[in-house]
């Protein structure tokens, strides 16, 4: 692992640890009271919540907290902001995941994802362009050049952020995460075919209430159909040492989720007002 880490969710899993995470209002405030929140990292709601990267690129300044990145001799961000697109896979949107790359997030979750096309396109849509005959070429980069903000929210030189603004693990300097959320039958059946050929998934991020929905169970996370769907899910990025996401983490499940082999965690926000959610003291670590 290196020390000039900047994105504290790769971070977490090359220590071995969970990626703790919570979805996130865009607005100017949240981001403010989530910027020293403890998790390793945000995810800003853009998919069923207003998309606005104006607002994005505002709520990423007011995560910056300049005294304490001076106090830690670091420009890494306490908590990684990522952020999740309105576009299914289906789309082949790639200008939502160009649009809040270039505000400065070190992420970006995909919704319902599930075929190789979708699955390589979203990988794709987060890299750049490469000469053909370099390494890692696949999958081929078509994210378009304007990294000027992006460069200057990392706090890294334009050289340096292409350098590190490629996608992890396939690239292991990379700092960019590309989640693609599994959350239908047809994405658990094509799952292996996914992970075997699509090289440069960061996390699978399963989606329990679009999954028990056609499962006829609609938010019924408990029901048996939806765990032996979830069960599945799990073995198979097991299989291929991918990391797995549970979307709905509490105190209470913690420890069997971790057992059962999640380790991107995301629980309900805990801010300076209250809301009380897992956090890395309540996890024990």
């Amino acid at each position: 692992m290196s020390d000039t880490r900047l994105n504290g969710i790769i971070r977490a899993f090359e220590s071995g640890k969970p990626a703790l995470t919570a979805f996130s209002r865009l607005d100017k405030q949240t981001a403010s009271e989530m910027s020293d929140a403890p998790y390793d990292g945000i995810v800003f709601e853009m998919e069923h919540n207003p998309y606005d990267v104006g607002a994005l690129g505002d709520a990423l300044q007011y995560m910056l907290n300049r005294a304490e990145i001076a106090m830690a001799a670091s420009i890494a961000p306490r908590v990684t902001p990522v952020a999740r697109i309105p576009s299914n896979g289906a789309e082949l949107n790639q200008a939502f995941a160009k649009q809040v790359l270039d505000r400065g997030c070190y992420g970006v979750v995909w919704p319902h994802v599930w075929t190789i096309e979708q699955a390589y396109n979203a990988v794709a849509s987060c890299r750049y362009a490469r000469p053909k005959n370099a390494p890692l070429y696949e999958p081929k980069g078509l994210r378009g050049d304007g990294p000027a903000a992006a460069a200057r929210y990392w706090g890294v030189s334009t050289a340096e952020y292409y350098a590190k603004a490629d996608v992890w693990p396939l690239a292991p300097q990379g700092e960019i995460l590309v989640g693609l959320m599994c959350e239908s039958t047809e994405a658990i059946e094509n799952l292996d075919d996914i992970l075997a050929n699509v090289p440069g998934i960061g996390f699978i991020l399963i989606g329990e209430g679009d999954l028990s929905q056609q499962l006829g169970v609609p938010r019924q996370y408990e029901h048996p159909e939806v765990l032996d769907a979830m069960r599945k899910i799990v073995e198979t990025c097991k299989k291929h040492g991918v990391v797995v996401g549970h979307p709905h983490v509490t105190t209470k499940n913690y420890q069997r989720l971790l057992d059962e082999g999640y380790r991107f965690l995301m629980s309900a926000p805990t801010r300076s007002y209250g809301v009380v959610g897992l956090t890395r003291e309540s996890a024990g670590y």
